[in-house]
């Protein structure tokens, strides 16, 4: 018998086409098992699970079942989920989130940071639709995302840069995200050619009205998604990387209750904007368009960046939270106390 050359089918089947079965029977498994929280936990109805995972009736019905049947629901729900989802339900009531995903750690001092990257692109796989018009925002995690998003052609889709550039040349660039992002659906991608940061408001007014990005700015207030991350004030790094912050700016950001940043819009842990020149000097879309958007996903996680979460949900007031396990209870114990 010759041996199957790589790429022929298997059993029928490409090696590409068992790998999708092998990730939508995951997704499938964890649906199924949040359906069975809700209803066996929570007590919620099979009406009320249904209008929240966005399936039929029939479908939650069908899932339970099929629960049940593979002993996943006794007295409790028996799966290595169970903690996982207990942190999602938890952060979705106590933020008003519409779903939060949380990525599992397998030590808790890990790096979080590629497990919430795999968990984005993975979300993002399926999220992105033909006919969105999606703002991105920049950072490590969000650059780490792209191998776990699964290419496809979609039509009519296009994709906006938030951001003005960073000075100094590296793959962590607003405009290398936003383009590779909208490669990977084959869609339009529109960057904002300016500095990210410029010396005074005139300046800025003065790009905006004569150096057309009226455009840019105009396609934000119809934007259909926005995918954010935030960063943690400590040591502002990427920032102050770039040259657009110096040490005396960060002390005194910090001095004034910040502690984070999202698109160089510096807050508090209130989610209020901080009294400081940076933020009127950003060549970034403004927050109040971002929250217009009926899609906000904010993807994050670390232990440096608990306080920025928690303005965050504030400031942004995000419809989907992706971090991780540790993450997820820093922001629960942090709201609490």
């Amino acid at each position: 018998m010759g041996r199957r050359r790589q790429g022929e089918p298997e059993n029928g089947r490409t090696v590409a086409e068992a790998s999708e079965q092998v990730v939508s029977e995951s997704r499938t498994d964890r649906l199924r098992i949040r359906a069975a929280w809700m209803y066996f936990v929570e007590q919620m109805t099979q009406n009320e699970i249904a209008d929240v995972l966005g399936v039929g009736r029939v479908t939650i019905v069908r899932m339970l079942a099929e629960a049940r049947a593979r002993n996943e629901v006794k007295i409790t729900i028996e799966s290595e989920l169970l903690e996982i989802v207990r942190l999602e339900r938890a952060l979705e009531r106590t933020f008003g989130l519409q779903q939060a995903l949380v990525a599992p750690l397998t030590d808790p001092k890990a790096d979080p940071i590629p497990a919430i990257a795999a968990k984005t692109g993975m979300f993002l796989s399926d999220a992105m639709k033909s006919g969105m018009r999606v703002g991105v925002g920049w950072g490590v995690t969000l650059f780490n995302t792209l191998p776990f998003i699964s290419a496809k052609s979609l039509t009519d889709f296009s994709v906006i840069s938030l951001l003005g550039g960073v000075g100094v040349a590296r793959r962590v660039n607003p405009a290398e995200f936003a383009w590779r992002f909208a490669q990977i659906f084959q869609g339009d991608g529109y960057l904002m050619p300016t500095p990210a940061v410029v010396d005074s408001v005139e300046t800025k007014i003065a790009l905006v009205e004569r150096c057309g990005l009226q455009e840019i700015f105009a396609m934000a207030d119809a934007l259909d998604a926005v995918l954010l991350s935030v960063g943690g004030i400590a040591s502002a790094t990427t920032f102050s990387r770039g040259g657009f912050l110096k040490e005396a700016d960060r002390e005194a950001l910090l001095a004034r209750g910040a502690v984070g940043d999202l698109l160089f819009h510096f807050y508090d842990r209130k989610g209020d904007l901080v009294d400081h020149p940076v933020n009127s000097h950003v060549m970034s879309v403004d927050v109040d368009r971002l929250r217009k958007a009926p899609i906000r996903i904010l993807t994050s996680g670390g232990e440096e960046k608990t306080d920025a979460l928690l303005g965050a949900m504030n400031l942004i007031a995000p419809t989907i939270l992706i971090t991780d396990e540790e993450s997820a209870r820093r922001m629960l114990a942090g709201h609490a106390s």
